[in-house]
């Protein structure tokens, strides 16, 4: 959904524009659906106006990068369990993009749905956060491969494979954030 490389240049700036004429308060409950670091929220805001999408990607990145770890922590809690049934009680756009982006954990047979709620556990078990990784485009047997793997880091190590992974979904939700916006949607 890269507004850059789907050729969606014209949207991204209108949903850019968008972005940059809100209101604070309004930019920062857009914002707070894409990561849920107010930390993150407050300096991707102060950082307005982007002059183009790649502008708003880079400022995003790097304010993801000087975040210190409990940052981190607060926008891992946002995040549900790969494969976790939600019950739809989320926090509205974040919440459905997270249901959207874990489909393929949810399409999980019963063995590796099993298997990935019990490598959810042993993940927590370890790290005491939830187990993270962009899930889409990803099948639940990849991302149990993954979280699997991940169980043998320690703990710098993982830190920053948490710090990727996140990047990458904060970059995902970006897009699909202008994108909305261009359409004239809003979080509800």
């Amino acid at each position: 959904m890269d507004v850059l490389t789907t050729g969606n240049v014209a949207v991204g700036r209108s949903g850019l524009a968008r972005l940059n004429a809100m209101t604070p308060a309004e930019a920062a409950a857009e914002l707070a659906a894409c990561c849920a670091s107010r930390r993150w929220v407050a300096a991707v805001v102060q950082a307005r106006p982007f002059a183009s999408v790649d502008g708003l990607h880079r400022a995003a990145a790097a304010q993801l990068a000087a975040l210190d770890w409990p940052d981190i922590r607060e926008a891992l809690a946002a995040h549900p369990r790969i494969g976790e049934r939600t019950s739809g009680a989320g926090r509205g756009r974040e919440a459905a993009w997270s249901h959207a982006e874990q489909s393929g954990a949810r399409n999980a047979d019963a063995l590796i749905a099993a298997e990935l709620a019990v490598a959810n556990a042993a993940y927590e078990a370890k790290f005491g956060y939830v187990f993270l990784i962009r899930a889409a485009g990803r099948t639940a047997t990849q991302m149990l491969a993954a979280a699997l793997d991940r169980l043998d880091h320690d703990e710098s190590t993982e830190q920053a494979v948490v710090r990727d992974e996140l990047s990458q979904i904060v970059r995902l939700r970006l897009d699909k954030l202008i994108l909305g916006l261009a359409e004239g949607t809003r979080s509800p």
